[in-house]
């Protein structure tokens, strides 16, 4: 078993992040949330698209579509996570889903209202890829980095992460503002170069990880179980073992709530800039990436915070701020407040993810094998409250036609993970001085 802390296995990992952030920031936070509102509206059907032969608002329908996706691997990932300890085939799963994520990005170079349905699909498996990939990504922080060192590695990936993402969105910049350049007299064509952009450095930068990180380490034992009933039995027995970790079973509804805001408030943003504020495609990706420059300032900044006050008081803290953004949203009417808005998500986005993800770490058991299994459940919390939050905000957008009000209801479950975070950590100072 490779010891823990290596600085070469940290770097491999961190550059996963790096090799696929490029899709969060260029597909769902601004060039194709802007070129899907734009390809979608028209004089004759304003807003409303037609999707195998059944109308929706066109922003409804994307959040449905990632809201599915999410579903999928909600369903999914339980069952590939334990057959992946089982066996000790976690990087193998990681690649497959990786893949599948970049091809489906680069087939969106094909997008137009011809190719409708057919680029809806690669969207989804896009995002599919992306999370799928990601929970196996997860899994390794417990296998890489001491537990004194988890918050720091955390945060070292969203922030290569981050840096990555702001390489590929200037290249994309470049393609977008001066087309000329390049001879590209399509005004479509920019964006789907972008797309295409994505999966190539998505999957390149990604076969560092692939080369450099450890397989999985195989748990069946002599037990002489098929892959599928392994699967199983492994993932029933992570259940059972959550039940007996009070910490662990505390921290996933808190999780769970305040994810719903967080994750569909990122997801939406730029949809909300496009349709409520009709804020160019130029105007989107520069306040995109202040978000990402300010977030990788705040996911070191709320690490040094998490190692001197801890991690649930922090977490709460920054919670309690993402509350009141999110009540703040309904009152942005202009793009000067939808800045200002930019720069305070961009201070606590980069903060939340990391330390949420470093807190889980944590919670969980020590030095075991099945961290695959165990990081099945955070993702599949976070995959939920995204199906949820999307599923939330498309329904209320559907009834009022208003972004606004969905967003509101969004701030509702920030405020139940708020006080769910509070009562873990009042739990969590007590269990700390009765062990004093």
């Amino acid at each position: 078993m490779q010891a823990k802390n290596n600085k070469k296995t940290i770097w491999a990992w961190a550059m996963f992040d790096w090799a696929n952030q490029s899709y969060n920031m260029v597909i769902t936070s601004t060039i194709f949330p802007a070129y899907y509102v734009a390809i979608t509206a028209n004089k004759q059907q304003g807003d409303m698209v037609s999707f195998f032969g059944h109308k929706y608002v066109n922003t409804v329908l994307s959040n449905y579509v990632l809201g599915l996706s999410y579903l999928i691997i909600v369903v999914l990932l339980p069952i590939l996570t334990s057959i992946a300890d089982y066996k000790g085939h976690k990087k193998l799963y990681m690649q497959a889903f990786t893949w599948m994520g970049s091809l489906a990005c680069a087939g969106l170079f094909f997008f137009t209202m011809d190719t409708f349905e057919f680029s809806m699909i690669c969207f989804g498996l896009a995002s599919i890829g992306y999370c799928g990939g990601f929970v196996f990504y997860n899994s390794y922080l417990p296998q890489i980095a001491t537990i004194d060192q988890q918050d720091a590695v955390s945060a070292k990936g969203f922030i290569y992460g981050f840096a990555g993402s702001i390489v590929v969105q200037i290249i994309c910049f470049i393609f977008v503002l001066s087309p000329a350049t390049f001879g590209i007299t399509d005004e479509a064509l920019p964006a789907r170069i972008s797309f295409l952009i994505v999966g190539i450095w998505w999957i390149g930068f990604s076969f560092i990880s692939f080369y450099l990180l450890p397989k999985g380490l195989p748990n069946a034992g002599s037990h002489s179980y098929n892959v599928f009933t392994g699967g199983f039995k492994e993932l029933g027995k992570v259940w059972k073992n959550v039940q007996q970790l009070p910490l662990l079973k505390r921290f996933l509804p808190a999780f769970f709530f305040y994810s719903v805001g967080v994750q569909t408030i990122m997801l939406v943003a730029a949809n909300f800039g496009a349709k409520e504020l009709n804020m160019p495609e130029e105007s989107l990706i520069s306040i995109i990436l202040i978000i990402q420059l300010v977030a990788i300032i705040g996911a070191s900044f709320t690490a040094k915070l998490s190692s001197k006050y801890g991690n649930t008081k922090v977490l709460a803290t920054i919670v309690a701020i993402w509350s009141l953004i999110c009540a703040g949203v309904y009152f942005v009417s202009n793009a000067q407040q939808f800045y200002v808005a930019a720069v305070l998500v961009g201070i606590v986005m980069g903060g939340v993810q990391s330390l949420s993800r470093s807190t889980y770490s944590k919670y969980i058991p020590q030095n075991i094998p099945d961290t695959a299994s165990y990081f099945s459940f955070y993702d599949v919390t976070e995959k939920l409250s995204i199906v949820v939050g999307l599923f939330t905000f498309g329904f209320v957008e559907s009834l009022t036609h208003e972004m606004r009000d969905a967003a509101l209801v969004l701030d509702g479950f920030f405020i139940i993970g708020l006080v769910l975070l509070l009562s873990l950590s009042i739990f969590e100072s007590g269990v700390k001085k009765k062990a004093l």
